[in-house]
């Protein structure tokens, strides 16, 4: 079984419609939308849920009023100004930190575990799939991501599935480091800009850091012909193999507004190049 992620160093470079095509092409796989903070995945597969759990991260203060004596130590102690005169905790301000319960001198005060989102394992017209929602302003993204991972290759050695393809976050932090944990190959969607450059490199230096094989992908890339040629040149200073240049191409806007995936869609050559791409990128890892 090979794991792979699809991951851009920035929002926007066409990486969730890479991840669907993929998952169109591959045989025998199970699907994983880490990009948890704001999953787009479920647009293209349409996946029907059979399994909804809570995901738990996190604590806040519950002040148990029966207990409290109003001694007003938790009030005077939180920096957060969480608790109010009337000791009730804003959850929203409530940092966790637990300093309160600490200092409450007849234990009036408890940590409790927030519900911060949920994750899912549904069907697809595709195969099965893992995805998740982290709740509005909730934190620990990551570990929600490797939540979704975890489960995500648990159902692939249950199945007995030749691919994981995980749909991952963009940018460097957390979610991408999550993402990137235990995979075989990292494929990095960029597009023909400066700045799409930049953070490529940042998010391949990132997969680098970890010991994972990074392989590149230009999307539109037509759009700016003397970038590519840049990217292409980057590539070969830093080793690191090319493995498909994807035009612009209207049809794909078309898929996306149906809900289908490039592959779905009418012929055009946005599909024959992200075909090319998954050919050369199963040829790599074998």
């Amino acid at each position: 079984m090979k794991q792979i992620v699809i991951i851009s160093g920035k929002g926007g470079t066409g990486k969730t419609v890479i991840t669907g095509a993929f998952a169109a092409l591959a045989k025998n796989k199970v699907m994983a939308d880490c990009d948890v903070d704001a999953a787009d995945l479920h647009l293209l597969l349409e996946p029907s849920i059979r399994e909804r759990h809570e995901f738990r991260s996190g604590k806040t203060a519950v002040i148990d009023k029966n207990k409290c004596i109003k001694c007003v130590k938790c009030v005077d102690v939180c920096r957060f100004h969480a608790i109010s005169k009337d000791f009730i905790v804003d959850r929203v301000s409530c940092e966790g930190c637990a300093f309160c319960s600490f200092v409450c001198p007849v234990g009036a005060i408890k940590m409790e575990e927030n519900v911060s989102g949920e994750w899912f394992v549904s069907d697809t017209r595709f195969g099965p799939m893992v995805h998740a929602k982290l709740g509005i302003a909730e934190e620990n993204s990551g570990k929600l991501v490797s939540l979704v991972r975890e489960q995500a290759k648990e159902l692939a050695d249950k199945n007995k599935a030749d691919w994981v393809i995980v749909d991952g976050a963009p940018g460097i932090g957390c979610p991408v480091i999550a993402s990137l944990s235990g995979i075989d190959c990292a494929v990095v969607v960029t597009e023909p800009t400066l700045s799409g450059l930049h953070d490529a490199d940042r998010v391949i230096s990132v997969a680098k850091h970890f010991g994972i094989l990074a392989k590149l992908i230009v999307n539109k890339y037509d759009l700016n012909l003397g970038m590519t040629e840049k990217i292409g040149q980057y590539c070969k200073k830093n080793n690191i193999y090319l493995i498909g240049k994807i035009p612009f191409d209207k049809n794909i806007v078309e898929a996306m507004v149906l809900g289908k995936t490039v592959m779905e869609h009418k012929s055009g050559q946005a599909k024959e190049a992200i075909e090319k791409a998954w050919q050369v990128l199963q040829k790599k890892l074998k």
